[in-house]
């Protein structure tokens, strides 16, 4: 890493929270995008943004796994938001007997990530491979938006994924991190674990350079949760 701190979440512990899940499948009492819901989406967004390039702002797994081309990376602030896990899951890194959460962005305060400049070519449907990978229901679309980043070069317009989902029914604003740390610790779905999430974020942002002590607080709290929880056989 760049700095002398040493997580307390370590890949060792992190590989004690997987196991093999079999996807549950979608939720009946939720209303999910259809297939050909993404594309008009993908082009309402596109209208939707200022001229000149278009940027993605990443401040968490599209940082370490974005699956999607890009011509420029930059550190970049985001003024008047942070990072939340509050989003309460029971799919994808998660299930419906083990609930997870993950993140997103809720109001106030300062998120530090890096902004991902896409290439020109086919926008839309750039933009509509990101909503396909980061958003499956209708409520999600309200959370997808342009914000305004500074960068070392300057600001820039950039597209932000759950910045306030508070359409999701599964939403709960800023719940306590020991709550947060108890449902990482233990979830696990059919794309792996909380815990795995978590570590991959912070182990990350800290290889460039930017520390989020409200991440870094958390990992604590998850990997003490884990030796507890594998101590114990709970």
């Amino acid at each position: 890493m760049s700095n002398s701190r040493t997580m307390s979440l370590t890949a060792e512990l992190v590989a004690l929270c997987h196991r093999e899940v079999v996807d549950a499948g979608p939720s009946p009492d939720t209303k999910y995008l259809l297939d050909s819901d993404f594309r008009p989406a993908a082009a309402r967004i596109l209208d939707a943004k200022a001229p000149g390039p278009a940027w993605l702002f990443a401040y968490g797994s599209l940082i370490w796994k974005p699956e999607i081309p890009h011509v420029e990376v930059q550190r970049a602030v985001l003024n008047g938001w942070h990072r939340a896990f509050s989003m309460k899951i029971q799919r994808y890194r998660a299930t419906p007997d083990q609930p997870g959460y993950m993140m997103c962005l809720d109001h106030g305060g300062v998120c530090e990530g890096v902004v991902l400049r896409l290439g020109n070519d086919d926008l839309v449907g750039q933009i509509e491979k990101l909503l396909r990978r980061e958003v499956s229901r209708q409520g999600g679309l309200e959370a997808v938006r342009w914000l305004d980043v500074d960068t070392a070069s300057g600001p820039v317009r950039a597209l932000v994924f759950y910045a306030g989902p508070k359409q999701l029914e599964y939403y709960v604003e800023n719940p306590p991190l020991e709550v947060v740390a108890g449902g990482l610790a233990r979830a696990c779905g059919h794309w792996g674990s909380g815990a795995d999430y978590l570590f991959n974020t912070v182990s990350h942002l800290e290889q460039m350079g930017i520390h989020d002590a409200h991440l870094w607080r958390l990992q604590e709290l998850v990997a003490a949760e884990i030796r507890s929880v594998y101590r114990s056989g709970t």
